[in-house]
C-alpha cells in the first residue's frame, strides 16, 4: 500500500482530559459554552494540561447521543450560555427561572427539551422586535451569507420537522421530501419563521464557540472535537444530499451501518445509519467530506474519527432486516480518501479511533495515512494474553486513554473484576487488593511512551459507575452525568500539585524540551462580520 509523504503530526509529548460539554456544570440544567466551560479550561491549564477532547457538539434527537445528530454542522443550542444572553438584554431573569431549578448533578432532557426553546424563542423575539442586526459585534446577516450551504437546509429542516410534528423527512408531505424541490424562498410563513430562529440559535451557538476558542488558545489548551463517521437517516445531511448516501427513491436506506457478531456481541451490532456511496462520492472528490472535514477544522483544533475501521472495510447490512449476521463486509475508500482530503486540507491533524476487532488492513491504513491511534488501558487485559493495550506494547504515535466516553470509569471497572484477570491487572498497575482507585492508571498513562494521553474528567475525579456516561447498546439513560463546580474546586485542591508533578516527572508538561505550542487561529468565518 503507498503511503500519504508526510510527518504524523502528533510528535510531541501532552496530555489532556476528555469532558463533554453537556457534563459541566451550569445554571440552565446542562453543561454550556460560556463560564462553565471557561472555568474547565482554567482548570486544564492550571494542571498542565493542554487538551480538552469533547463529544460531538451538534444538535441531538431520540435518545439525546452526540453520535445522532440532525447535522454534521449546526451547533447544540441546548450548549448556548443564558447568562450571556441575559446580560445583552435578549433574556430576562424570569423567563430562565424554569431551567436554574434542574438538578445539578445530571441532565433532564425531557425538561430542557419542554423548557429551552420557548425560552430560546423569547430571546430572537426580542432580537427581531430590536431591528438590530449585530450582537456583540457579530452580524447575524453576514453569519447566514456565510454560512448558507449548510445552514439554510438546516434551518428549513428542524422548521418542516417541527410541521410535520416530529417525524422523520421520509414521512413528510411528498412536497418536502425531496429537498431539490423545495423553494426555501416560498415556505409557509409560519413555517419560515421558525426556520429562520434556528439561524438565529446557530448564530448565537458559534458567536460563543468561536470565543470559547480563542478563550482556550490563550491559555494554550487546543480542542480534540469528535467526528462521528456515520450520520443518522432522520438529518439534515440526508435530506439535503440523499445521492451522498445508498437510498431509495423514497429516501429509505437500501443497506445500513453495524458491525458483524464478535468476542463483543455474538448477534454482531444493528446501528440503522444510512451507508455512504463512496463510489460517487469519489466521483465528487469527496466533496461533502471535504466540507465536513473543513468546517469541523474550523470549530476544532484536532479531530477524532470515529469508527475509523470503516475508511478500509465496513459492515453492511440490509436495510430489510434487523440481524446483523447477515450482513457484509464491503472495502471501504481506503487510501485514496485521505490522499485526496490531505490535497485539499493539508495536515489534517486527526486521531483514528482504531479500537475492537481490526485487521491488517486497518493497521496498514491508518500507517499510510499517517494517523496515530488509540489505546485504551481499560482493554489492556481482555480475551488476548498478548494484547496490544498493555502500554508495554504501546507505539509512539498513539493516543492513551484510562478509558472512553463508551465504558465504565474506570474505578467502576476495577470494582468489578473477579478471578485471575483481576489479580494480574493488580499485580501490572500495583493496586492492593481493595484498591479501586483509578490513579494508579492515571500514572500509568502519563507514564506510558504514547505522545498523548488523555483522561476522562470521571477518573481524575475518582468516581464510580454512576458516574458513566454511555452504555453502548442502551437506549435509555445515557448522556446525563455532569460534575459540579464543587467537585472541579476539590479536584483542583486535592491533586494540582499531584498533576503538575505528573506533568513534569513524564515529560508532558510542554516545557523547553519540547517544541513551542502553537494553535492553530480561530477561523472567523462563522463570524467575521
Amino acid at each position: 500500500m503507498a503511503e500519504l509523504n508526510r510527518e504524523n503530526w502528533l510528535q510531541e509529548r501532552s496530555s489532556g482530559v476528555l469532558a463533554h460539554i453537556s457534563s459541566l456544570p451550569g445554571d440552565f440544567g446542562i453543561g454550556n459554552i460560556g463560564s462553565p466551560a471557561r472555568a474547565f479550561i482554567d482548570f486544564l491549564a492550571e494542571a498542565g494540561f493542554r487538551q480538552w477532547q469533547i463529544c460531538p457538539i451538534g444538535p441531538t434527537g431520540y435518545g439525546d447521543s452526540p453520535y445522532q445528530a440532525f447535522s454534521s454542522f449546526a451547533g447544540n443550542a441546548y450548549f448556548l450560555d443564558l447568562n450571556v444572553l441575559i446580560a445583552d438584554g435578549l433574556l430576562e431573569e424570569q423567563e430562565v427561572q424554569p431551567l436554574r431549578g434542574l438538578p445539578p448533578g445530571e441532565v433532564d432532557y425531557g425538561r430542557l427539551y419542554t423548557e429551552f426553546w420557548t425560552i430560546l424563542n423569547a430571546a430572537y423575539r426580542r432580537f427581531v422586535d430590536s431591528g438590530e442586526d449585530q450582537v456583540e459585534g457579530s452580524s447575524f446577516k453576514g453569519f447566514c451569507r456565510d454560512n448558507a450551504h449548510w445552514l439554510d437546509a438546516y434551518a428549513a429542516f428542524m422548521a418542516l420537522k417541527a410541521h410535520h410534528g416530529g417525524r422523520p423527512w421520509t414521512e413528510w408531505e411528498p412536497a418536502y421530501r425531496d429537498f431539490t424541490r423545495v423553494d426555501l424562498a416560498a415556505l409557509p410563513p409560519e413555517v419560515a419563521e421558525v426556520a429562520q430562529s434556528h439561524r438565529f440559535y446557530q448564530f448565537l451557538f458559534f458567536h460563543q464557540w468561536n470565543q470559547l476558542r480563542e478563550y482556550a488558545h490563550a491559555r494554550k489548551v487546543s480542542i480534540i472535537g469528535d467526528l462521528p463517521i456515520f450520520v443518522p437517516l432522520d438529518s439534515a445531511d440526508t435530506w439535503q444530499f440523499p445521492q451522498v448516501f445508498k437510498l431509495d427513491k423514497s429516501g429509505h436506506p437500501t443497506v445500513v451501518a453495524g458491525v458483524p457478531p464478535d468476542y463483543f456481541s455474538e448477534t454482531g451490532q444493528h446501528w440503522g445509519n444510512p451507508i455512504y456511496d463512496w463510489e460517487y462520492l469519489k466521483q465528487t472528490g469527496y466533496q461533502w467530506w471535504a466540507q465536513r472535514l473543513g468546517f469541523s477544522f474550523k470549530c476544532c483544533d484536532i479531530l477524532r474519527l470515529d469508527h475509523f475501521r470503516a475508511f478500509d472495510s465496513y459492515w453492511e447490512i440490509p436495510s430489510w432486516t434487523d440481524d446483523a449476521r447477515k450482513g457484509l463486509m464491503c472495502p471501504g475508500p481506503g487510501l485514496d480518501f485521505f490522499v485526496e482530503m490531505d490535497r485539499q486540507l493539508p495536515r489534517m491533524p486527526i486521531i483514528a479511533e482504531d479500537l475492537g476487532y481490526i485487521t491488517e488492513g486497518v493497521v496498514h491504513l491508518r500507517h499510510a495515512a499517517g494517523l496515530p491511534g488509540m489505546k485504551i488501558l481499560q482493554f489492556g487485559y481482555g480475551h488476548d494474553d498478548n494484547n496490544v493495550n498493555l502500554p508495554h506494547f504501546y507505539p509512539r504515535d498513539s493516543v492513551v486513554y484510562t478509558g472512553t466516553h463508551d465504558n465504565d470509569t474506570t474505578r467502576g471497572w476495577l470494582s468489578s473484576l473477579s478471578g485471575p484477570g483481576a489479580a494480574r491487572i493488580r499485580r501490572y498497575f500495583g493496586l492492593e487488593e481493595e484498591d479501586n482507585s483509578a490513579w494508579p492508571l492515571i500514572e500509568a498513562g502519563f507514564a506510558s511512551v504514547s505522545r498523548m494521553a488523555i483522561f476522562p474528567v470521571q477518573d481524575l475525579l475518582d468516581l464510580g459507575s454512576e458516574a458513566r456516561l454511555n452504555r453502548p447498546g442502551t437506549s435509555a439513560g445515557n448522556w446525563k452525568w455532569r460534575f459540579t463546580a464543587a467537585q472541579l474546586e476539590q479536584l483542583r485542591r486535592e491533586r494540582l500539585e499531584q498533576l503538575l508533578s505528573l506533568q513534569d516527572l513524564y515529560d508532558r508538561n510542554g516545557d523547553s524540551r519540547q517544541r513551542e505550542y502553537s494553535a492553530p487561529p480561530v477561523d472567523t468565518a462563522l463570524e467575521r462580520h
